[in-house]
């Protein structure tokens, strides 16, 4: 298949640090998770009241698309042309454990809603009005091979434009986000959607951009 798109934004969630483009702009190093979540919340400034009723996983999705998308125009797309591809390990088992343990109690609804990782998709997309093709894969450890062969056929048959691509994880207190902006257009600073490329932003490694 011909290479035809880029990466042209991503965001990386990982260790209390957010960065964008491979560059740190905000951290919180002694924060537990749901404290460094909603301290991320507040640094970027928005007004989301649905925010506080999410679970980690959720939340953390959000978060890493909020920073992913900061700055791009996006909006020039329709909303059937912008998609969500994502994956982890773990499925929405957090939420499962947390809504298991409600049961002794009174089972919680609140929790009960967040039992399926394509939630997260979901409260992107209620977030940017997108409405095009999403799916969450689940496997053992990150699968650049995968991700860059499905997004690229999807960008390259003109199903989409625009695809928001990557990994959000959460276990306990063990995360990890890594989300990419996937456009057909090449703009400044724009890399292939290649495995390589997205294995060393995954892995925070420096990326040659020339």
């Amino acid at each position: 298949m011909q290479l035809n798109s880029y990466i042209t934004s991503n965001c990386t969630i990982v260790k209390n640090v957010v960065y964008k483009s491979e560059r740190p702009i905000f951290e919180n190093r002694d924060a537990d998770l749901p404290a460094f979540l909603l301290s991320v919340y507040l640094h970027l400034g928005v007004t989301y009241p649905k925010f506080y009723k999410m679970d980690n996983l959720s939340k953390l999705g959000w978060l890493a698309a909020e920073v992913l998308l900061g700055g791009a125009d996006v909006k020039r797309y329709q909303p059937e042309e912008v998609g969500l591809i994502f994956s982890n390990a773990n499925a929405s088992l957090d939420s499962d454990k947390r809504y298991n343990n409600s049961i002794a109690d009174v089972p919680s609804p609140a929790l009960f809603v967040y039992t399926l990782p394509n939630i997260m998709i979901g409260e992107i997309c209620i977030r940017n009005n997108f409405k095009g093709e999403d799916a969450f894969f689940i496997f053992e450890q990150f699968d650049a091979a995968f991700i860059a062969n499905y997004v690229n056929g999807l960008l390259a048959n003109g199903v989409l434009k625009a695809c928001i691509c990557g990994w959000v994880d959460v276990l306990g207190d063990d995360y990890k986000a890594v989300l990419f902006l996937v456009e057909k257009e090449k703009r400044n600073n724009a890399i292939p959607l290649t495995e390589t490329n997205l294995d060393n932003i995954f892995d925070n490694l420096v990326i040659d951009k020339l």
